[in-house]
């Protein structure tokens, strides 16, 4: 008899920082087939332009589709930002007909009255989020009420991809822009890390963030809304494989990706290089 059951859900980010939406998604969902893929050759996504971030992530999502990917989970703020609608509104019919590709953006702008008492809500994020403005316009549909302050950190990405998340170097930066979101409202009760790097700055963040603000993390909202999703959803879940395994790609050197990659899912992993 045929086995039904043959696809698998694929995770894909412009780099390393998905790894940390895996990772917990992979907690809640640990029986399911996972594919991760990190464009890493052409990364970062951050201060790319709107059609430079469409059209890569939109090249990473087809072939995310040719491995057999059921359902993709977009687990970058940026592409997230610049590029899901895009492709849910305009291609995925024509390249994935029955299949569907989430965000990572919606499930935490749906939950934002969950993180702020006093409804001043902080965004940590990159460049390309800040500017696109989606989660003030996202949170704005369901929570008119919150204030939502966002501030962009461009050199944190390049601390976590180069191994320097916990270095003394990284303090300037770390306060610098904490100083800078405070000054923008210093009613900020609760920061969300709108990039999923950020989580590997967190005990930096935590030292130096005045401790009445709370740090919200994307990737357990994440996992929690994806296992709604199948809950939800039964059409789309029989479909997919359980054999608990990951197998990850990266656009880059592999012997790379294997190293930092293995600090985020603090495990040993082996990757395949891959080209879009």
């Amino acid at each position: 008899m045929k086995n039904e059951r043959k696809h698998t859900i694929g995770i894909f980010d412009s780099g390393f920082g998905g790894l940390t939406i895996l990772k917990e998604i992979k907690k809640k969902l640990p029986e399911y087939s996972y594919i991760y893929l990190g464009d890493n050759a052409r990364a970062p996504y951050g201060t790319r332009s709107f059609e430079t971030v469409y059209k890569y992530t939109l090249e990473a999502v087809k072939k995310l589709f040719e491995l057999d990917c059921e359902l993709i989970i977009i687990a970058c703020n940026t592409a997230s930002a610049k590029a899901l609608r895009s492709i849910q509104q305009n291609d995925l019919k024509a390249i994935g007909g029955t299949k569907k590709v989430l965000g990572i953006l919606r499930p935490c702008t749906e939950q934002a009255q969950n993180f702020t008492t006093n409804n001043n809500l902080g965004i940590f994020a990159t460049k390309g989020t800040v500017l696109s403005q989606s989660y003030e316009i996202e949170i704005s549909k369901f929570f008119p009420q919150i204030t939502v302050t966002s501030n962009a950190c461009p050199m944190w990405v390049p601390l976590v991809e180069n191994g320097e998340a916990e270095s003394d170097g990284a303090d300037f930066f770390i306060k610098k822009e904490i100083n800078n979101i405070l000054t923008k409202n210093s009613n900020i009760d609760s920061i969300l890390l709108g990039c999923t790097h950020y989580p590997l700055l967190q005990n930096k963040i935590r030292k130096f963030l005045p401790q009445h603000i709370s740090i919200i993390n994307q990737g357990n909202i994440v996992a929690n809304s994806l296992s709604n999703y199948l809950e939800k959803h039964p059409e789309i879940e029989e479909k997919l494989i359980k054999n608990n395994s990951i197998t990850y790609y990266t656009t880059d050197c592999n012997e790379n990706f294997d190293k930092i990659g293995s600090s985020f899912m603090q495990e040993n992993i082996i990757s395949r290089k891959l080209a879009l």
